[in-house]
């Protein structure tokens, strides 16, 4: 038998994947947040191609917690009226037909790291701040610091004004591994406890840090519940 024209094809891993090739074979819930909008946004602007443009939306919604508005959306650079029209249309449905009009308190680390899944995309290590009210719902998400490649060094000073401004009654911090780890650091421990005194000190208390990778996540409190010394 001659095999010289016998093509072996192998199938393509999904995070090579185009967006529509994704969704047809895997379905939504294997899409990323940019992925997603790449496939609502359709194209990019000029100086911006759509997957550039899907990373800032996915960043700008990730950190605001009302709903957006057309002069809101146009400020991302690279996303005109038309673009941030189709956006808003898009929340508004999934708000009638899938989400309703309830709000859920973040009981678990999985509350949220579907919303902050864009940090396992960034090259430099972000520390992201929640800030929770008195039912454990998100009052907003801060973007503290953005560091190296391994580490963004932050002041408790600085971690808290955030949470002191928003009057929060508890707080979540985030932060990525660029290295696609999620086993906690020493380093890691260390900024967590002086970061759980702190709060104890000024009765905002940290309810978990949570570490993003693109393995997946880890959640501090669970680990190393003794830190966070959190009342029943």
């Amino acid at each position: 038998m001659n095999n010289e024209n016998v093509m072996i094809s192998y199938p393509i891993a999904p995070e090579k994947m185009m967006p529509r090739e994704k969704m047809l074979l895997y379905g939504p819930s294997s899409m990323s947040n940019e992925e997603l909008l790449a496939l609502i946004l359709g194209s990019g602007c000029h100086n911006c191609d759509v997957f550039e443009l899907s990373r800032r939306l996915a960043v700008y919604l990730s950190s605001e917690y009302s709903f957006p508005t057309v002069e809101k959306l146009e400020k991302i650079k690279g996303l005109g009226k038309v673009k941030a029209i189709q956006i808003l249309a898009c929340l508004e449905l999934s708000g009638r037909y899938i989400l309703g009009g309830a709000v859920e308190p973040v009981k678990a680390p999985e509350s949220l790291v579907s919303r902050l899944s864009y940090l396992k995309y960034e090259p430099q290590e972000h520390l992201v701040l929640v800030t929770l009210n008195a039912a454990n719902m998100v009052i907003r998400i801060h973007e503290l610091t953005t560091g190296l490649v391994n580490q963004t060094p932050v002041h408790p000073r600085e971690a808290f004004v955030k949470a002191i401004e928003d009057r929060a009654v508890s707080v979540i911090f985030v932060h990525n591994h660029p290295s696609g780890s999620v086993n906690p650091s020493h380093e890691d421990v260390s900024v967590t406890r002086t970061l759980c005194a702190a709060g104890k000190i000024i009765q905002i208390p940290v309810m978990d840090h949570i570490i993003i990778g693109k393995t997946g996540f880890s959640s501090l409190c669970r680990l190393y519940p003794d830190i966070f010394d959190l009342e029943d």
